[in-house]
């Protein structure tokens, strides 16, 4: 049997955070990695407080309700560099961001997004859920039902954001879009297929096993502070005092 030779990786719990916080932090790591400041790939686990992102294809035609709905929920609705279409992010939903330089890697994007994808169902698989893969859409589904979404993006041989899964979060904010373009598309979470309560602390654990044998990782935890000092970086702050606040 040949062993496989796993690479050092770093892992960071951002837990809850606000979009562009975690958005600029990612730039950040991109570029220190891209530089060689930061010699190790990193995935970020975290929440989002309720937002929609827009990737390249777009998406304003497949939000449903006004944006102004949005503003009155204090949602916002913001254009990021990622690949796909039109997403939700918010509390109860895990969202994994992996950096890391391709060429160490060894793979290419569409190789990488379909690691990702691989991650999720092996992970729903701990929880005897099978997740599947649709010929024509990225993500994974579960009886053709959406539970899992990737979205890649690319900056000098460097990937960023990654994929999310459905753990326990309402599923209400899917039905103001046709998410990632898909009309039609029902949406569903871990916690909806098992019919028991699912902890996000053990589905973060749970992914970190599976992000080390798909990818080939051995993961570190670092803490964000961490991460910043080996980048030479730090205070990448927003909104997120505000959030806490309006979301409490």
């Amino acid at each position: 049997m040949t062993r496989v030779n796993k690479r050092n990786a770093c892992v960071t719990d951002l837990n809850l955070i606000d979009y562009e916080e975690a958005w600029k932090f990612q730039s950040c790591l991109v570029t220190a990695r891209h530089q060689g400041r930061l010699p190790l790939d990193v995935c970020l686990l975290l929440e989002h407080y309720p937002v929609m992102t827009l990737g390249k294809r777009g998406g304003r035609e497949n939000l449903i309700v006004p944006e102004r709905f949005l503003e009155n929920r204090q949602i916002p609705l913001i254009q990021v560099e990622r690949g796909g279409d039109i997403t939700y992010h918010g509390p109860g939903q895990l969202v994994v961001y992996v950096i890391s330089d391709l060429d160490e890697q060894k793979c290419d994007v569409t190789t990488f997004v379909s690691m990702l994808e691989e991650t999720v169902i092996r992970t729903l698989k701990n929880y005897g859920v099978r997740g599947d893969r649709l010929p024509l859409n990225r993500g994974v589904f579960v009886s053709g039902q959406k539970i899992g979404s990737v979205g890649l993006a690319l900056r000098k041989g460097v990937t960023f954001h990654g994929l999310s899964l459905n753990v326990n979060l309402s599923l209400e904010p899917f039905s103001w879009i046709n998410p990632c373009g898909l009309k039609d598309i029902r949406m569903t979470t871990i916690q909806n297929e098992i019919k028991e309560d699912v902890q996000m602390a053990e589905v973060k654990q749970i992914i970190k096993s599976h992000l080390e044998d798909v990818f080939s990782l051995s993961l570190h935890d670092k803490t964000r502070d961490d991460l910043e000092t080996i980048a030479g970086f730090s205070g990448i702050k927003t909104a997120s005092a505000k959030n806490e606040a309006a979301h409490a």
